[in-house]
């Protein structure tokens, strides 16, 4: 868990950056006017009261207190407009750059281990926390730094017993803030832990639904949900309970600082050692010096979600990544795979936390415009090769070449721009059938639309649905049998017009006429393009122009 003030945040984050400087800024200007009001106050009331001073003579400082308050409430609606300003940036850029390493960066495809659900909780709930970060704890922050310098320099100046008396009680206030720090850490902690358990565990729930509702397990995970849910509200009213017994400590203290330095005024007083201005100006700043310790303290605690999530979201932006971009691309274009060699030269692949590599001094070659199968047992490598011809992921050894160029000096992006891929548990998205397929291509078609969805086999079962094309379908393919989804996900890719199209298993859960239909429109769907066929079904192996088999458990290329 990061300290008072998350120094990550602000070196990642320019919004944050620039919110900090304005706020240093404004906090400075604040601590001028606080004590500015309260000496100008002061004088008004000893003027006014002891030397009956008329409201004329008292005019001008009148007119200075009006603009000094006037210019406070000012200062108080910069610091609420940089706040949320500062907050919706750091919080955009946090989330952009977070999607950005787990999703184009591949660090989930890589096998890393990424916690879906407390990336998701972080990613959503924690970064919108950090909202009470920036608008309440960072501002106060700045003052309870700013005000107490300036209201013990000026108290110092007009009564040095009553401000040795706050300088003593100042740090008292501070040591039990840190303290009362400590301890609100290590609730935080276990309720942010709490709720990132709650959390993957209910994605899981909410993914594996029907499976569980198939097998009747589906109360079982009920319970298993209200007894974390359980333990959620435990560590949150924990947490509730030290930021209620903080506020009271806090309270208490100022009080009695408060307190003492008025009766070491009075006593001044009644001695005639002090003049009621100077008495007034540090009693009225006595409330000033402790009410920003106070606040940050509370303000403290409901910073503590935002920090924590940051704290993660870091965590994972330091993982390593499994592909990295190259700074300066020898290729301005991307080699053309529909037209150069793709080549596996001397590959060697293990997955991190696997002794054992799955891919070890592996040659392949994929010939421009033709279609090549891939035949092996489960494991024997097949969909870790698709992974790096994707770049995915990049080999530990060896490299992946296209017309003799390693993809590792290519533009990333432009080069996974030319792929189609069909994985083996393809994704839908919730829409209309036909919003899903233009994922692939934008400008397609009907004449498009239904050409790709008869090469894909799709084109019957689609006529059939209530709607067509407009057959609303929900998140991950809902209302759609496996067998479906896959040949959407087919016809999908085809739209693409891609030059290189990998076919992950695209039958494995279609029965022998759709198979066959498949079979039949390989040619058509492989012409123009390089095509990469993993396959278990023979009948597709026979359509290939090339057919390789991968052994386990040490994978070597035999040319079948």
């Amino acid at each position: 868990m990061a300290g008072p003030l998350d120094r990550r945040l602000l070196r990642e984050s320019p919004a944050a950056r620039a919110h900090l400087r304005f706020a240093v800024a404004l906090g400075l200007a604040s601590a001028v006017l606080i004590v500015a009001q309260a000496a100008l106050l002061a004088s008004i009331i000893d003027r006014g009261a002891l030397h009956h001073a008329s409201v004329g003579a008292l005019e001008g400082s009148l007119l200075a207190l009006g603009a000094v308050l006037l210019l406070r409430a000012a200062l108080t609606g910069g610091f609420e407009l940089s706040a949320r300003l500062g907050a919706a940036g750091a919080m955009s850029e946090l989330r952009r750059r977070l999607a950005r390493h787990v999703l184009r960066d591949g660090a989930v495809a890589a096998g890393a281990q990424v916690r879906t659900g407390e990336l998701a909780a972080a990613a959503v709930q924690g970064v919108d926390s950090l909202q009470a970060y920036f608008a309440g704890y960072l501002p106060q922050l700045v003052l309870a730094c700013a005000v107490p310098v300036a209201v013990l320099g000026w108290a110092f100046y007009v009564d040095p017993i009553a401000a040795g008396i706050l300088a003593f009680t100042l740090p008292i206030l501070i040591l039990f803030m840190v303290l009362v720090g400590k301890g609100a850490r290590e609730q935080a902690e276990g309720r942010w832990s709490a709720l990132t358990l709650l959390s993957a565990h209910f994605l899981d729930v909410v993914k594996g639904l029907p499976t569980l509702r198939a097998y009747g397990r589906e109360r079982a995970q009920a319970q298993t949900l209200s007894a974390v849910g359980e333990r959620y509200r435990g560590e949150t009213m924990a947490t509730l309970r030290v930021a209620f017994m903080s506020a009271f400590v806090l309270e208490l203290c100022a009080m009695i600082g408060t307190a003492m330095a008025a009766a070491a005024i009075g006593i001044q007083l009644a001695g005639g050692h002090l003049g009621l201005t100077a008495g007034l100006t540090v009693l009225l700043l006595a409330p000033e010096l402790y009410g920003p310790l106070r606040l940050v303290g509370q303000q403290f605690h409901a910073a503590l979600d935002g920090t924590g999530a940051a704290e993660r979201i870091f965590a994972a932006l330091e993982r390593p990544t499994a592909v990295t971009a190259a700074k300066d691309p020898v290729r301005p274009v991307v080699a053309d795979p529909a037209r150069r060699p793709l080549v596996l030269d001397q590959v060697s692949y293990a997955y991190p936390g696997r002794p054992e590599p799955v891919l070890e001094q592996l040659e392949l070659e994929l010939k421009p415009g033709e279609i090549t199968a891939l035949l092996g047992p489960s494991g024997s490598g097949k969909s870790t090769i698709a992974r790096l011809l994707m770049r995915l992921a990049d080999p530990d050894e060896g490299a992946v070449r296209c017309g003799g160029c390693d993809l590792r000096e290519m533009d990333l992006r432009g080069w996974r721009q030319q792929i189609a891929w069909v994985p083996q548990r393809p994704q839908l998205f919730t829409g209309t059938v036909e919003q899903n397929l233009l994922l692939g291509s934008a400008e397609a078609d009907r004449h498009r639309l239904g050409r790709a969805l008869r090469d894909a086999g799709a084109a019957e079962f689609v006529e059939r649905l209530p709607q067509g094309l407009d057959t609303l379908v929900g998140e991950g393919g809902r209302r759609l049998s496996v067998g479906q989804r896959q040949r959407l996900a087919l016809a999908r890719a085809l739209l693409r017009d891609a030059r290189l199209l990998i076919l992950d298993e695209p039958t494995a859960h279609l029965d022998d006429s759709n198979t066959g239909r498949i079979a039949a429109s390989l040619a058509a769907i492989g012409a123009g393009r390089t095509t990469l066929l993993i396959v278990h079904h023979p009948a597709l192996a026979e359509q290939a122009h090339h057919v390789h088999r991968l052994a386990a458990p040490r994978p070597g290329l035999v040319s079948a």
